[in-house]
């Protein structure tokens, strides 16, 4: 992979610069700084958390493992993993920690560890739109019988917190018309639709947390996240970000396929960190909140942005039929998560992007 030329860090966000290179310990000081107070409550917490060695979950770790060396906390996590060794392969520092324990299983019918777990991060989820295309009944089931067996699991250790980690996708179809989407929006996605796979697990998940707060009184905060940007993000899959960055940092044009008038926003993987712990803690019991940034970009101008900002400047808008799940409008309000737990994103588009390719630029080399 050609890392991206040096002419181009003119346009990098203030602090960004040749001089002082950006690293991902900086932002994870600026999580710690912004969830110290969370540790000091998780502190003696022993965390089960799924979902734990992909894009958001090396986030967890990643905040996790830099507050207990900072902090000299007691913090112990087991991490359910389908492949421990190629998480080995892709974050040695984080396997080896002496507070992590890796466990081999899937999400549906993981053998149950022993030992008492006080707090659980229910994120697995294979968020693939091939497999969600190619075999539907796999991905609701991944999504609805895990989430059944985790909370199982929840009610037999007794556990105090479960933050289950859903979608903005739970919506449906978001009108173009509407510029934001709050958590008391009553739209949902086609049932009737195969394709609606992914979103209708989520749904029916938060149904099942909802049922378990109520019968077996676990307490279950609820994110439901929408497009991110960030170190660990694929920039091979369906992702349009990660395809445009992968595209500039090769030294192409970046390229959408679409007509480019579709309109996402993307919050950087620090913000999602520092609301995600946050939420663990403190985040009232089934409520949802909606994890995302506010700021809306067209998939057009995005491409455009990536391509000034850590390409060539060459982007090409080819115009085909968009035939993805949400060919609209993906934005959501997110005031309501700031007036209740005082979160608010810090990270601006251009420096998430910039921060995404100087990570993968390092890994590179």
């Amino acid at each position: 992979m050609k890392g991206f030329c040096n002419s181009n860090m003119k346009d990098a966000p203030v602090g960004q610069s040749t001089q002082q290179p950006w690293k991902l310990e900086h932002d994870l000081d600026n999580v710690l700084k912004q969830t110290e107070t969370i540790w000091t409550e998780l502190n003696g917490a022993k965390l089960f958390i799924t979902g734990g060695t992909g894009f958001i979950g090396c986030w967890l770790l990643e905040s996790l493992r830099h507050a207990v060396l900072r902090l000299n906390l007691n913090i112990r996590a087991t991490i359910l993993t389908r492949n421990p060794r190629a998480f080995h392969c892709k974050a040695p520092h984080l396997f080896n920690h002496a507070d992590f324990n890796f466990i081999v299983g899937n999400v549906c019918d993981f053998k149950m560890p022993d030992g008492e777990i006080t707090h659980i991060i229910h994120a697995a989820t294979d968020a693939s739109a091939q497999l969600n295309e190619s075999d539907p009944r796999r991905m609701f089931d991944t999504i609805v019988q895990g989430t059944r067996h985790v909370l199982d699991f929840a009610v037999e250790k007794s556990v105090d917190r479960l933050l289950f980690l859903s979608s903005g996708a739970v919506y449906g179809q978001q009108p173009f018309g509407t510029e934001r989407l709050s958590e008391d929006w009553l739209g949902s996605p086609r049932c009737a639709d195969p394709r609606a796979a992914y979103a209708e697990g989520k749904r029916a998940a938060e149904m099942l947390c909802a049922i378990y707060n109520k019968q077996f009184g676990i307490s279950i905060p609820i994110a439901r996240i929408f497009a991110l940007l960030g170190p660990y993000l694929p920039l091979d899959i369906h992702f349009a970000a990660g395809n445009f960055i992968s595209n500039a940092m090769g030294g192409k044009p970046v390229v959408v396929n679409g007509n480019g008038t579709p309109c996402r926003s993307y919050l950087y993987a620090s913000d999602l960190t520092v609301w995600l712990w946050h939420m663990l803690v403190r985040a009232k019991s089934c409520r949802p909140y909606n994890v995302g940034s506010d700021r809306s970009v067209s998939i057009k101008d995005l491409a455009e942005k990536v391509s000034h900002l850590i390409g060539n400047g060459e982007y090409k808008v080819l115009g085909s039929q968009d035939l993805g799940w949400n060919p609209g409008r993906y934005v959501p309000d997110v005031s309501l998560i700031g007036q209740d737990l005082g979160l608010y994103r810090t990270v601006e588009l251009d420096e998430a992007i910039v921060k995404t390719a100087l990570w993968y630029d390092w890994k590179g080399k």
